[in-house]
């Protein structure tokens, strides 16, 4: 069994929290950039130029991307053979988030309360943390730091199955639609179909990890992300809302099994600052 101490965990954190906030992931980048030659609205391809603009100087100069870092939220793979020494995995990531956030001058989003007492934590935590044990004895963090306008726009519903494809397709595209520019497209879509009601809203949150252009491996459901792409960049909503021929980089669909009376479709949008970063320990 191998051990790792805990202020490895902590530190580690700390960086990722500050470097998932200032540099863009390639695909991303890259997918901004395919995006100026297949769009053919002037003003939209002004607004591409400056997200890609945006993305350089914030890569160049380590300063966030945009202005709200954010919800910190960690998909976390623990090998069962890996001994954390001096604490557990849940602290080392909520202390590696505050010194992270703190030490970057990030901004702290986080209200201790939803409702009766909207204080600010002042160091961004707690964290949302989604732990997987797994084989081995290695550690995978990935941090998606999470902002407001995007999260904001996020939608589930429960369909019936007699609304089969048709119905996802309508629900989705429609989520993009009424969202218009508030969540900073040109956005990607995440989608989660079955499960229940939260484990739609997991998947779909889980899907926009996912590489840019990477589709299903269910052949299925990579013809449903394409169609639901097109359809979605066919709305005209465009950059930032403004109109324009890409709403949308990209569309990711992640499934599972669900009840026979039951089809739950969640969709999480994520803006154009598509922020997220791993590491292995």
């Amino acid at each position: 069994m191998r051990t790792i101490e805990f202020i490895q965990i902590v530190d580690t954190v700390a960086e990722l929290c500050i470097e998932a906030s200032c540099i863009l992931p390639d695909d991303v980048n890259k997918a901004l950039k395919d995006s100026c030659d297949n769009e053919s609205s002037p003003l939209a391809t002004s607004i591409l130029k400056d997200c890609i603009l945006n993305a350089e100087i914030s890569k160049n100069e380590m300063m966030p991307i945009c202005q709200d870092t954010g919800f910190a939220v960690f998909f976390v793979e623990l090998g069962q053979d890996l001994k954390i020494n001096g604490g557990d995995i849940y602290q080392a990531i909520q202390d590696g988030t505050a010194k992270g956030y703190k030490k970057g001058f990030l901004r702290m989003s986080i209200v201790k309360d939803p409702i009766f007492d909207r204080m600010n934590t002042k160091n961004n935590t707690p964290a949302i943390i989604y732990l997987k044990l797994v084989e081995g004895e290695q550690i995978k963090i990935t941090l998606a730091p999470k902002g407001g306008g995007s999260e904001n726009m996020s939608s589930i519903a429960m369909l019936k199955p007699s609304d089969g494809r048709a119905g996802v397709v309508d629900f989705v595209v429609n989520s993009v639609i009424n969202a218009g520019g508030n969540p900073c497209p040109p956005v990607i879509v995440g989608v989660g179909i079955g499960g229940t009601f939260e484990n739609a809203a997991f998947l779909a949150k889980k899907s926009l990890l996912r590489t840019i252009g990477n589709r299903n491996n269910n052949h299925h459901y990579a013809t449903l992300e394409l169609e639901i792409l097109e359809k979605i960049n066919a709305s005209g909503v465009g950059p930032q809302g403004l109109g324009g021929d890409i709403t949308a980089l990209d569309v990711h669909i992640e499934y599972f099994p669900c009840h026979i009376a039951s089809l739950p479709v969640a969709v999480n949008l994520n803006c154009h600052a598509a922020r997220h970063k791993t590491i292995i320990l």
